[in-house]
This record gives C-alpha cells, sequence and structure tokens, in this order.
C-alpha cells in the first residue's frame, strides 16, 4: 500500500509540472505566437530611392510600430532595389515568405490579382479628392480584399501619383508629337494598350534597367509621376517633361500572407491601422512636394510642357479605356467614374 501510495503521489506531482509548463510555452508547431511574446524585424522593400515618399512613409510605419508594441515589432527599410531587381520578382518574393512587406506600384501587382488593373485604366480619376474618395471607399477595400486569394494581403493603398512622359527628342503636347517612340512602361496591360493605341511604342523593363537604358538610348523616354523622375535623378539624362498626366498610379502597402498567418491578431490590427494611417501621411508628402521638384528640375534645365492637351491624349487612348470597360464590366467602372 505505501509503494502504491508513493508512486501515485509522484505522477500527481509530474502531471501538475507538465500542466504548468503548458501555460507558459506554445507548442512547436503552433503558428501564432502568444499575444504580448511576438516579436519579429520585417523587411520592406521597394525600388524607389530613400529619399521618395515610399520610403519616409515607411520609415514612419516602422517608428510607430516600434512604439506602439514597445520595440516587440521593427522594420528594416530597403531601397533601390536591394531585395529584389523589380517589383514583380519583389511580389513574388512576398508569396515565397522571403520579404515580408513590399510598398509599391499598383501595375505589377495586377499580374497575381486581376481586379487591380481597373485602377490603371487611363484617365480614370479625375483629381487627387477623386483618388481619395475611391481608394478608401468600398471599391478600395474590395480590391484589397480581393488579393487575399494570391498569398499577398494588401493592408492600405498609399500612392504614387499621377504619370507624366519625358523624352530626349523634344516638347510633346499631344500624342502625335511622341508617335513611336520607345517608351519604357511597367510590364501592366492597361498602360501598354494605352499607349500603343496612342501610337507610342510601349516597351516593359524593370525599373532598376531604365536609368542605363535610357543612357545607351535603348528608348526614347519613360513615363512615371514626378516623385519616382526626382528621386531617381532622371532631368539628368531625360531633357522633356510633358505634365500628361495619362495615369494616376496608387501604390500599395502589401504584407506576404505566410508572414501575415503568423503574426497574432492583436499585432495584425496595430500593423493594418498604422498601414492606413501613414498611407494619409504618405499621400500628403507626395503631393505638397510635386510642384517644389518640378521648380527645381526646371531651373537645372529641364524642359516642363504645362499646357499638354490633356483631351488628344484621352481620345487617343479611349479604345485602350473602351477595352477595358469589356473586361471589367462598365459598370465597374462608372461605379469609380461616378464617386462623388
Amino acid at each position: 500500500m505505501k509503494r502504491i501510495l508513493v508512486f501515485m503521489l509522484v505522477l500527481m506531482f509530474a502531471l501538475s509540472l507538465v500542466g504548468c509548463g503548458g501555460d507558459k510555452k506554445p507548442a512547436a508547431d503552433s503558428k501564432e505566437a502568444p499575444k504580448g511574446e511576438y516579436k519579429a524585424n520585417l523587411k520592406v522593400t521597394m525600388t524607389q530611392v530613400v529619399t521618395h515618399p515610399y520610403a519616409v512613409g515607411a520609415k514612419k510605419f516602422g517608428d510607430l510600430l516600434k512604439e506602439r508594441t514597445n520595440g516587440r515589432i521593427q522594420v528594416t527599410v530597403y531601397t533601390d532595389s536591394q531585395l529584389a531587381k523589380g517589383e514583380r520578382e519583389m511580389l513574388e518574393a512576398l508569396q515565397q515568405g522571403t520579404i515580408d512587406i513590399y510598398v509599391g506600384s499598383t501595375g505589377p501587382v495586377g499580374n497575381f490579382s486581376p481586379s487591380m488593373l481597373i485602377v490603371d485604366i487611363p484617365f480614370l480619376f479625375r483629381d487627387f479628392n477623386h483618388v481619395d474618395k475611391v481608394l478608401d471607399g468600398p471599391i478600395g477595400k474590395q480590391l484589397l480584399a480581393d488579393m487575399d486569394k494570391t498569398g499577398l494581403k494588401g493592408l492600405a493603398f498609399w500612392e504614387n501619383g499621377f504619370r507624366h512622359v519625358t523624352n530626349n527628342k523634344g516638347p510633346v503636347k499631344v500624342p502625335a508629337d511622341a508617335k513611336g517612340m520607345k517608351i519604357r512602361t511597367m510590364e501592366n496591360k492597361a498602360h501598354m494598350l494605352a499607349f500603343k493605341t496612342a501610337g507610342l511604342n510601349p516597351t516593359p523593363m524593370a525599373w532598376s534597367e531604365v536609368y542605363s537604358a535610357l543612357q545607351q538610348k535603348v528608348i526614347d523616354g519613360q513615363e512615371n509621376p514626378v516623385a519616382v523622375f526626382y528621386g531617381s535623378k532622371m532631368n539628368e539624362i531625360q531633357k522633356y517633361f510633358s505634365l500628361t498626366g495619362h495615369v494616376y498610379s496608387p501604390a500599395l502597402f502589401v504584407v506576404s500572407m505566410k508572414k501575415w498567418n503568423q503574426i497574432p491578431k492583436a499585432d495584425q490590427e496595430i500593423i493594418e491601422k498604422t498601414a492606413k494611417e501613414v498611407a494619409a501621411f504618405e499621400r500628403k508628402l507626395n503631393r505638397d512636394d510635386e510642384e517644389k521638384k518640378l521648380k527645381e528640375m526646371e531651373g537645372k534645365g529641364l524642359v516642363i510642357t504645362r499646357d499638354v492637351d490633356k483631351s488628344a491624349w484621352q481620345k487617343a487612348m479611349q479604345p485602350a479605356f473602351d477595352e477595358f470597360a469589356k473586361q471589367f464590366g462598365k459598370d465597374k467602372i462608372d461605379a469609380i467614374i461616378n464617386t462623388k
């Protein structure tokens, strides 16, 4: 009886130790760390330079996230395509889980989530106020939700800006002035079709290759928002800048779904809230600085064509607009156009 009693006491003590240990340590195969214990250093990738609004916004995001998690979650920002050559490669790395966060154009995202291509249709957005109403409303939320099926988690729309044509041949006011020019575009069906119908020769190319391609005259020009052109010092190798504003280019703040699924829900909420909050900061920064950057480059010899005939560009690109109306549905495009 004494032996049985001793055995029972030892067994009860051992079981109590196992129970206590289970409360403190998660299972080895658990995907989610207990609240308050999750730690990470998130890698953010982008093609743009450290002075670009993307990078300034990403740094602010990192500072806020560090503060709001008491240092548990930190962010390292990699600019200038340090982690991957182009935006498509960056997004593929997010799918694989080797990069955590992407800040960049919506254009390449359309290759993964086709519904996102709708925002790259030429002359779809009237102005910045219209942009904000659409992207921060139900339409924008649905476009972000559509990305969930791709291994990418879209959290917020940041901003690249209205895109403009630049070249080395001469001032461009109407499409005929740029007829036949080889213009670098993103690998984006909407952009390429728009330029082709307008009589130009769209040439898709990774952004990291554009500067040297312009130097070597492989291409005649490119099209991008002011901040991209300025940050990459394109004014050193491009003479003419035309304010065509042919496409508004949103930016996306995207998290790898593999990484997202490892983050506790409470921290997911902090990350998403911070990404949306910084979106407003990044957009304002981008818009406030545009005219100042243009005047600075103009003072260094850049020839800026401000009296662009936008109606001529819109008319020339109308076939592309009509083609994508068939693809996405006229009702969806009208919903964007009619947003007040």
